[in-house]
């Protein structure tokens, strides 16, 4: 990465951040400024390594709640009951994100047009939903049954086809089965921290051989972008959903996979 500029990794910093909570597939944008830029980190690890900076933004918004989660764990049923519930959730995703590892970073993100129709159908999916008359069921992220964590952890398996969206399957998942809406995003937000934290320490050790110093700067201009950012879009993700809902991502989705096409089809 030595030879790439810093305005390239602060720009895909910024977009990190704006995009890895909401439902428009942070990798997918991120995969498609680089092509596009000509942006190519040693083993696709900048654009794994520099989600830390959005991990930690998560954290430091909810990390009263989680301390005293933590602290409750012992003799709470109730926070006994979340905390089995994310892992339930984090699972299936983890697992087979492990084992087609290879398979997903060598063919699946050096595929742009698949992350365009992707994002296009996505798009077309989350409009769809907003757009139904759901009668929530569940509205507290605590109180939700096993079996609901177990499905919407079936729904983010969809986030391992880049352009999908991690938030975005485990929002329309969620919505599907009778989450109401600031909910749904709430516990994308809890079930991101496993997800992403999981995914950091997998790609960091399948890269831990090809990685070098030179990356770090690239990496830390990447890290930090992507931790002030998110950490805005955090703070009021679900006062906008909650009062808006999520067409506005839906078109964002059909807007960027549509010019991303045309693009691809002038450009290569």
């Amino acid at each position: 990465m030595e030879s790439q500029t810093i305005v390239e990794a602060l720009l895909l910093g910024l977009l990190e951040g704006l995009t890895e909570f909401i439902p428009v597939s942070s990798t997918g944008h991120i995969l498609l400024a680089g092509h596009f830029l000509g942006f190519h980190s040693t083993g696709k690890a900048f654009e794994i390594l520099i989600q830390l900076g959005a991990i930690l933004a998560i954290l430091s918004v909810y990390f009263r709640r989680l301390w005293q989660m933590l602290l409750d764990l012992p003799h709470d049923r109730l926070t006994r009951h979340f905390v089995i519930g994310i892992l339930i959730a984090f699972l299936p995703a983890a697992i087979i994100g492990a084992l087609a590892h290879d398979f997903i970073k060598t063919v699946l993100f050096e595929s742009p047009r698949l992350i365009c129709i992707m994002l296009i159908i996505g798009g077309v999916v989350l409009l769809a939903v907003d757009r139904m008359n759901l009668k929530p069921v569940y509205r507290d992220v605590e109180r939700f049954p096993t079996r609901l964590y177990l499905q919407i952890g079936l729904f983010q398996c969809l986030s391992l086809i880049p352009g999908t969206s991690r938030s975005g399957s485990t929002i329309v998942g969620a919505l599907l089965l009778g989450v109401d809406k600031r909910a749904a995003a709430e516990f994308s937000f809890f079930l991101a921290i496993p997800t992403m934290v999981g995914a950091f320490a997998f790609d960091l050790f399948k890269n831990r051989n090809v990685l070098s110093s030179a990356d770090l700067p690239i990496i830390a201009i990447g890290f930090v972008a992507a931790f002030v950012t998110a950490l805005v879009v955090v703070r009021y993700l679900l006062d906008y959903v909650s009062r808006n809902g999520y067409a506005l991502f839906g078109w964002w989705r059909l807007v960027v996979g549509g010019v991303g096409l045309v693009a691809l089809f002038v450009w290569g």
